[in-house]
C-alpha cells in the first residue's frame, strides 16, 4: 500500500490481508471503483482551482486527492506521469491546464502507453511547455520531437539526429488555438474574474508538413499517431517505461541522465515487465498487475529500500492523522510545505523531472520532513492517533512489556520495518520504566507513553522510507 498509493492504516491494511493479496491488487488496478472525491466541495474551499491562478491551490486539490481518495493507486500513477512528462507551471503561468494534464494521467495512465504519448502530444501545456506550437511546417522546432525519444519513451542512444527531426516534422501543425489570445488577456492584466481560460489543442492541416520522412528506419508519409506507433513498438520504448516503473513503485534507480551508461538494478526485473508491454498491447495496468504480483516486487531485497518523495511523505502522514478526511482550508500549508521539502508539485524542476532516491534528502529537506512527520504525531487529538492509541491500549491488556509496545506501534503506523539502530533506540526509550501500564483509567498516561512512542517512530530514518 506504501509503494501502490501513501500508506494505508491499521484497519486497511487487515481490511486487505482478509481479502488476498491477489485481489488487493486487482481492486487496486479495477477502473470502475469510484475515488469518492467531492470534487464541488473542493471547487468551494479553493475557488482559484477553476481560476487557475498560480500553483498554491493546485497542489491544495491534488494533495487532497491523494489524502482522501478511494483509489490511491489513480493518483499514485498521475504521479508517476507527473514524474516522467515532467510539466511545468514556471513557463506556462497556467494550473488549470497543468491540472488538466494531471486529469488526462489520470484518465489514460492506466492504459495503452500509445494512447497516453497521442494525449500527451495534443496536451496544451506539453505543447507549450516543449514550444510545439513554434513547430511550423518549414520552420520545425525540434524541442518536443527530441524530448518524446529521449526523456519519454526511448531514452538517449535510441535514435539518431534525423530522427529528432523526422520526429518534429510528423508533429507540425500539433497546436493550440487560443493560445495568442489567451497571451493577449494576461498580457493587459484581464483575467478576471474569470480566471484564465482553458486552452484548447487545433491540429492545423496547412501548417503540417505532409511529406515523406524516414523515422527509425521506417519511411513514409506520417503524421504525430504514426510516430507514436512506431515509437511504441520499439524494445527500447520497453525498457524505458520498465526502467521507470521499476524506479518509481520498486527501487530507486540512478537519474534517467545515467541509464544509458548504468545497467539497470534489477535487469530480470526489466525484461519481466518489457514482456508485459509487448504481451499486453502496451497496457500500462497489465504491467502494473505483473509486477506488483512479482516475486522481485515481494522481494525482502528492495523492502524500505525507495526513498518517499515529499508528496508520498506528506500524504501517508495525512492519511494516518486522519486530521484532513474532512475537507479543511488547514491543509494548503501542508501542500505548501511540499516545495519546501523539495517537490513544488505542478512545478518541477526542468523537462527531467526530479531526481528520486537519496537526492531527496540533503541536510535541509531532510530536517524539515522529520520535523513534520514527528509533529503531526505529536498531536494525540488528532483522529487516526486517537483511534491508534485507543487500539494499542486495548491489545495491551493493561501491561505491556517495552518490545510489545514498539511492535505494536509500528503495526499501528502501517507495519513499518525498523533497523536494528532505529529500533534498539525506540526499545531503549520505551524501557525507561520497565514494564508500563497501558489501557487502564489513566488515559493520560496512555497518551504520554503511546504519543511518544508514535512520535519517535515518525522520527526514524526508516519511516523516510517505504
Amino acid at each position: 500500500m506504501r509503494r501502490a498509493g501513501f500508506g494505508a492504516t491499521y484497519q486497511e491494511i487487515h481490511e486487505n490481508v482478509s481479502d488476498g493479496y491477489d485481489h488487493t491488487v486487482d481492486h487496486l488496478l479495477d477502473p470502475n471503483v469510484s475515488d469518492g472525491i467531492q470534487q464541488d466541495m473542493l471547487r468551494r474551499y479553493h475557488p482559484d482551482h477553476s481560476g487557475g491562478l498560480g500553483t498554491a491551490g493546485m497542489a491544495f486539490y491534488w494533495l487532497h486527492r491523494m489524502v482522501q481518495t478511494q483509489t490511491p493507486l489513480r493518483e499514485k500513477v498521475a504521479l508517476f506521469w507527473h514524474h516522467v512528462f515532467a510539466t511545468g507551471y514556471g513557463k506556462l503561468a497556467q494550473g488549470r491546464v497543468l491540472m488538466d494534464q494531471v486529469e488526462m494521467f489520470r484518465q489514460h495512465g492506466f492504459g495503452s502507453l500509445k494512447t497516453l504519448l497521442i494525449e500527451l502530444s495534443r496536451d496544451p501545456s506539453m505543447i507549450i511547455w516543449l514550444d510545439n506550437q513554434d513547430n511550423h511546417k518549414g520552420a520545425i522546432n525540434e524541442n518536443y520531437g527530441r524530448e518524446l525519444l529521449e526523456l519519454f519513451s526511448m531514452g538517449v542512444g535510441n535514435y539518431s539526429e534525423d530522427d529528432i527531426k523526422a520526429c518534429a516534422q510528423a508533429f507540425t501543425g500539433w497546436t493550440v488555438s487560443n493560445a495568442k489570445y489567451m497571451k493577449m488577456r494576461a498580457d493587459n492584466d484581464s483575467l478576471w474574474p474569470y480566471g484564465r481560460l482553458n486552452l484548447h489543442f487545433e491540429f492545423d492541416e496547412d501548417d503540417h508538413d505532409g511529406s515523406e520522412m524516414t523515422f527509425l528506419n521506417e519511411t513514409g508519409v506520417f503524421n504525430g499517431e504514426e510516430v507514436v506507433d512506431i515509437i511504441c513498438r520499439q524494445p527500447a520504448t520497453a525498457n524505458f517505461i520498465s526502467r521507470h516503473m521499476y524506479n518509481f513503485f520498486v527501487a530507486d534507480e540512478p537519474p534517467v541522465p545515467q541509464w544509458p551508461y548504468r545497467e539497470p538494478r534489477d535487469p530480470e526485473a526489466i525484461q519481466i515487465l518489457s514482456d508485459a508491454y509487448f504481451e499486453s498491447g502496451y497496457n500500462i495496468a497489465e504491467m502494473l498487475r505483473v509486477m506488483f504480483k512479482s516475486e522481485f516486487f515481494k522481494s525482502e531485497n528492495v523492502r524500505s529500500e525507495k526513498v518517499k518523495s515529499p508528496a508520498e511523505l506528506v500524504a501517508g502522514v495525512l492519511r494516518l492523522t486522519g486530521e484532513s478526511r474532512k475537507l479543511t482550508p488547514k491543509l494548503q500549508g501542508d501542500a505548501n510545505l511540499l516545495g519546501v521539502m523539495g517537490q513544488q508539485l505542478l512545478n518541477p524542476p526542468s523537462v527531467e523531472g526530479w531526481h528520486t532516491g537519496t537526492e531527496w534528502l540533503d541536510t535541509g529537506n531532510l530536517v524539515e520532513r522529520i520535523n513534520y512527520a514527528a509533529s503531526k504525531f505529536a498531536d494525540v487529538n488528532k483522529p487516526g492517533i486517537k483511534e491508534m492509541i485507543g487500539r494499542l491500549a486495548a491489545d495491551a491488556g493493561g501491561v505491556a512489556t517495552p518490545e510489545t509496545l514498539v511492535q505494536d506501534c509500528l503495526d499501528q503506523m502501517g507495519a513499518i520495518s525498523l533497523s536494528k539502530t532505529s529500533m534498539d533506540a525506540l526499545l531503549n526509550q520505551a524501557s525507561k520504566t520497565g514494564k508500563s501500564e497501558i489501557g487502564t483509567d489513566e488515559r493520560e498516561t496512555d497518551e504520554d507513553i503511546l504519543g511518544e512512542l508514535l512520535r519517535l517512530v515518525a522520527a526514524t530514518p526508516d519511516f523516510q522510507r517505504c
